[in-house]
């Protein structure tokens, strides 16, 4: 009965060492990703020509085209997430999502937070108003007298507080935060703010598809390269990411998507 119950124990050790070795917990969020076969990524599908929902309802545009080609060349499958982009770092922190790809421009408030890829694209920001806008607009600090609206979490909320609210050059109530760029387009086409702060392109987009905008100015505020969220100190991921955005550089495929969706 002893022997019986010694060799028992042994099957059992044996058993749950075999158990242990058919699948090893993932050391980097590549390698979840590479177990399950599946990358999430986080976006919001409010941004035209980077990220927006089609009259289909399928995901399209600049960076739903090139994460798709991204995770093709990773070998897995894709799974978007569509949220609020003010909620897009917060979720990668704490993996809800592996990664973010949101016309994510770098900060160093955001590198605290997370890690960027290299750089896939450079943007401007472009100041939009109302056709019918008479003022003048020759240098950023000019908006502080009228009302102006951003997408909450961007850049451009970030150069309005810092250099705008926080210097005392403008009161915060002039400023309006937003959800979605389209939501603070529908404020600006109703005169509830005189400017809209967004990056250049998407701007461009916002007049072809309300009609009645124009750009009063352009220029570089924190805005330029624009870079994949991925989580902190996932030096396997970054790599990985990296080295396929250099790929598809070095072949033109950015150059491409790049003239397909800015060139309309």
């Amino acid at each position: 009965m002893k022997k019986t119950l010694v060799a028992l124990s042994v099957l059992l050790i044996m058993a749950g060492l075999l158990a242990g070795c058919g699948e090893q917990a993932p050391t980097s969020t590549l390698d979840k990703i590479k177990q399950a076969g599946k990358v999430v990524v986080g976006t919001s599908a409010d941004y035209p020509p980077y990220e927006y929902v089609d009259e289909t309802g399928n995901y399209t545009g600049f960076d739903i085209e090139l994460m798709t080609e991204i995770a093709k060349r990773m070998g897995v499958s894709l799974e978007w997430v569509d949220m609020p982009f003010d909620s897009l770092i917060a979720a990668v922190q704490e993996g809800k999502i592996d990664m973010s790809i949101s016309c994510f421009n770098y900060s160093e408030e955001r590198d605290q937070q997370v890690d960027f890829s290299d750089p896939y694209y450079t943007s401007q920001d472009a100041f939009l108003v109302a056709e019918g806008f008479t003022g003048t607009i020759t240098d950023p600090a000019d908006i502080v007298q009228y009302k102006i609206g951003v997408q909450s979490g961007t850049v451009q909320d970030d150069w309005v507080t810092t250099e705008l609210i926080e210097t005392g050059l403008m009161p915060e109530s002039k400023l309006s935060r937003y959800e979605r760029v389209d939501q603070a387009a529908l404020d600006l086409q109703a005169g509830r703010i005189d400017v809209l702060v967004a990056d250049s392109v998407p701007a461009q987009a916002l007049i072809k598809q309300f009609g009645g905008f124009k750009i009063v100015y352009e220029v570089q505020l924190y805005t330029g390269p624009i870079n994949i969220v991925l989580p902190e100190g996932d030096k396997a991921l970054r790599d990985e990411v990296n080295k396929i955005i250099k790929q598809l550089q070095d072949e033109g495929f950015i150059d491409q998507l790049a003239v397909k969706y800015f060139s309309k």
